[in-house]
């Protein structure tokens, strides 16, 4: 395909009158349109006038099984995944899973994701079954198997190598769930298998407490004094740091999963993303299951940057559309481990990309399109999202399954497993 939009989002910036041609899923050639559809005079240029082909999003962090019960999450305390998340994946045999899983990759492409990192179920299955939702559905993932055990590491890595759209991964849900010797062997497999090792840290004072009292360290701090903070290495939320623990973060090249919308849900903070980004600490943003939408993220990214540091130290910046754009995609994949495969708009890379309607009230007139995507842009936009090279959705629905049958199927599979789940919420109205 020799495609020509208006506007190309390039790593350099947004660039005018260029071009772009997909070979076999991956980005072959990109230049001028003029120079390119000359030389391919063989090909007719599918024009795709007010459109911006940009790179899809990347979640750096997600729960695949825990689609059927984002609604059980509102107005919880922090710290939920003993009371709502454990007992609902618990409940999911292999058919609940395989739709959980597929329900949410096809929200999560609706909302411009081309990738998601899933990092472990606590369900009774095989992760076989999560991969068959994602594949199905054309979403890439980078597939967690949960090894706190320390056992199976190795044969998931190598049952998915190689796989198109499945990457492997490992993880341990709290470094305190293993060994110190688990957690060393399990980030250095990663490391020498190209894959990432996964797992949550200082996400609520309750965790940084009670891995004090555990381990008598913090979590970050831990995980380095045992040997499994590396560049392999992938912390999810890291809300709680101490500047100790940001250089840590730095000095290994270890990454963090910034989850902005997770910290507003039910979070104890924010993770301290413009400072991560000025000690040069690799993250990516993530939605944490909480909504597939890409938009949406990164408004909340930034938003959130803003009320928590930027309005009392008078930053009217706080990094600029540029930043969370390019921690959302580029940023995010080189964190999930897929710096090489995604996550761009460059010769060699995965034909993972978005094409964005640029022609709405929301970006007329525009003067700054980097900025107005994280502020002012909606997944409504979306005419068409590709994964590599195939086109997986257009205008909201994919156009070679029947997208609306797995939402009503899942519906009534997903009540009867909440029904059966062992969820205890608090309830939220007060004064009831």
């Amino acid at each position: 395909m020799l495609l020509v939009p208006d506007r190309v989002l390039l790593p350099k910036g947004v660039a005018k009158d260029h071009a772009v041609l997909v070979k076999k899923g991956v980005f072959r050639e990109i230049g001028p349109a003029d120079e390119l559809t000359a030389k391919h005079s063989h090909l007719d240029p599918v024009r795709l006038e007010g459109h911006l082909l940009m790179p899809g999003f990347v979640d750096a962090h997600h729960h695949l099984t825990q689609s059927f019960g984002k609604a059980q999450a509102f107005g919880q305390p922090s710290e939920i995944f003993k009371s709502v998340w454990e007992p609902l994946e618990h409940a999911l045999d292999e058919e609940s899973a395989y739709l959980a899983s597929k329900l949410s990759a096809l929200e999560w492409l609706r909302g411009g994701f081309t990738t998601v990192a899933d990092a472990g179920t606590r369900a009774p299955v095989d992760v076989e079954v999560v991969a068959k939702g994602v594949e199905e559905a054309g979403l890439r993932c980078v597939l967690s198997k949960v090894v706190s055990d320390g056992k199976g590491g190795e044969k998931h890595l190598e049952r998915w190598d190689g796989h198109e759209l499945i990457h492997p991964s490992l993880a341990i849900p709290v470094p305190e769930d293993a060994t110190a010797k688990v957690l060393k062997a399990t980030a250095r497999m990663c490391e020498e298998a190209g894959a990432v090792f996964q797992t949550h840290v200082n996400e609520h004072l309750a965790a940084v407490e009670r891995s004090l009292k555990s381990v008598g360290r913090r979590p970050i701090d831990y995980l380095h004094h045992v040997g499994a903070l590396g560049p392999a290495t992938l912390g999810a939320h890291a809300t709680l740091l101490s500047p100790h623990e940001i250089k840590l973060l730095a000095d290994t090249g270890a990454a963090i999963s910034y989850n902005p919308v997770a910290s507003a849900w039910k979070g104890n903070a924010v993770a301290q993303a413009t400072m991560m980004a000025n000690w040069d600490v690799r993250f990516g943003t993530g939605t944490d299951g909480t909504r597939g939408d890409g938009f949406r993220m990164v408004d909340a990214a930034e938003s959130a940057q803003r009320l928590t540091s930027g309005l009392s130290t008078g930053d009217s910046v706080c990094g600029t559309g540029r930043l969370w754009l390019d921690h959302a995609t580029a940023g995010s994949a080189d964190a999930v481990g897929l710096k090489k495969k995604t996550g761009q708009i460059a010769v060699g890379k995965a034909a993972d990309f978005l094409l964005v309607d640029l022609d709405v009230p929301e970006l007329t007139p525009s003067y700054d399109l980097e900025w107005e995507l994280v502020r002012l842009a909606n997944r409504d936009q979306l005419t068409a999202v590709v994964v590599a090279g195939r086109l997986r959705l257009w205008r909201g629905w994919p156009p070679h399954w029947d997208g609306p049958a797995l939402v009503r199927r899942a519906g009534k599979v997903g009540r009867a497993v909440v029904r059966r789940a062992d969820i205890d919420r608090v309830d939220p109205t007060p004064g009831d």
